[in-house]
């Protein structure tokens, strides 16, 4: 092989692993990116070698960039073996940039705007693992939930003085204790449920109910054992409330927790469950990749499931526009699990993973080359001064 074919065969494979070099440097800040590397082989005439080529270009998935700190909890980076799933509507890719955001229609989009994607909830509100969807906040508005049981924990104090005067919530000589919790209906209206606590043996106590100010009819006994567990009722208490303006109400009460003990009477727990309308007020997703959606009201309402897409063989993946690859014959197909399952890796929340280039390797690497592209060009200026020297000699 010829000189100039030498030198022409090292420009050109200098040339291409340049091209990777200023790539790789160029996005150095870009999130997701991987840098690659340019792989050379030399090329035999006759047996003999008689040049170079660029081979192969191949990208460091091994290494993971550093982690941003975003503020943004829409935003997650992997750790680990893995990619996001995004589509746009007909191609299907993978990505490690993890800035994501919500458009107009509350679709999570990635970064150059394809659809993240994910598995969905059923009815239940539970994740529905099977088919990957474009993963969306489907509900912008919470409608209100009426309360269907108070879940209560007391003590109440066997030291207390039995009662033997008629029951006057007015008057606290006639209850020895009393505990208020926040009722909704089926309008999302606030009610208060009052229950005074008299004792009337030295085992026994009666509940008496008010519904904002108005006292119900119904009442329950209670009964506790010697040893200050309650013997009796053994199942929960239901409380009918008729309400003008919305449905009525039926509220189960479950008393099994309730103690006697020589002890000043206290609640440690008083909830019920419902909720008032709310409207979306946030979003955001958490280490095991859930999508939450945070209401006015306080309630939060699971929305999906990011997932993430691991390779048999990562490094034949083909790499499209900017930050996003595609499966090959090579790679395989992409294989679908969430976050630290499998070999997926970890999620972090309000982190995006950035590139994962090293500034330092990579000028050296450029200095390197262009000694290179001299001493090729200096190949093929020595080549032609022989070729004028010959032609000059005959």
């Amino acid at each position: 092989m010829s000189m100039y074919s030498i030198g022409k065969s090292g420009l050109i494979a200098t040339s291409s692993a340049l091209d990777t070099v200023s790539n790789n440097i160029a996005n150095a800040s870009t999130a997701g990116f991987k840098s690659s590397s340019t792989s050379f082989s030399a090329v035999y005439s006759g047996g003999q070698a008689g040049g170079t080529e660029a081979s192969t270009v191949t990208q460091s998935f091994s290494s993971d960039g550093s982690l941003v700190e975003s503020g943004s909890d829409m935003d997650l980076a992997i750790t680990g073996s893995g990619f996001f799933v995004i589509s746009d509507g007909t191609e299907t890719a993978y990505t490690r940039a993890g800035n994501f955001s919500l458009d107009s229609d509350n679709y999570v989009l990635a970064s150059n705007g394809w659809n993240l994607q994910g598995y969905t909830v059923n009815a239940d509100g539970e994740i529905e693992e099977g088919a990957v969807v474009n993963l969306q906040v489907t509900t912008t508005t919470l409608s209100a939930k009426a309360s269907t049981e108070v879940e209560i924990v007391s003590n109440l104090n066997s030291s207390s003085t039995a009662i033997t005067s008629t029951f006057d919530a007015s008057d606290s000589s006639t209850y020895n204790y009393s505990t208020t919790t926040t009722l909704y209906d089926s309008q999302g209206a606030e009610h208060t449920l009052s229950q005074y606590f008299v004792k009337t043996g030295d085992n026994t106590w009666t509940v008496y109910y008010e519904v904002d100010g108005t006292l119900e009819t119904e009442t329950t006994d209670l009964t506790f054992d010697t040893d200050g567990t309650l013997s009796s009722p053994t199942s929960a208490t239901s409380l009918s409330i008729d309400l003008s303006s919305a449905d009525d109400l039926t509220i189960s009460i479950d008393y099994s927790d309730f103690t006697q003990y020589s002890m000043d009477s206290t609640t440690t727990t008083n909830e019920a469950d419902g909720y008032t309308a709310g409207t979306l007020s946030d979003v955001a997703f958490d280490e095991d990749g859930y999508l939450w959606a945070t209401y006015s009201n306080g309630e939060t309402l699971l929305q999906g499931q990011v997932v993430l897409a691991t390779f048999v063989n990562v490094d034949g993946l083909e790499q499209g526009d900017g930050t996003i690859w595609y499966a090959t014959s090579e790679s395989g197909g992409a294989i679908i699990s969430t976050a630290d399952s499998g070999i997926a890796g970890s999620l972090s929340v309000g982190y995006y993973e950035d590139s994962n280039v090293d500034l330092t390797t990579e000028l050296v690497d450029l200095m390197s080359l262009q000694r290179n592209y001299q001493a090729n060009s200096k190949v093929l200026s020595t080549a032609s001064d022989l070729d004028s020297v010959l032609f000059n000699t005959f």
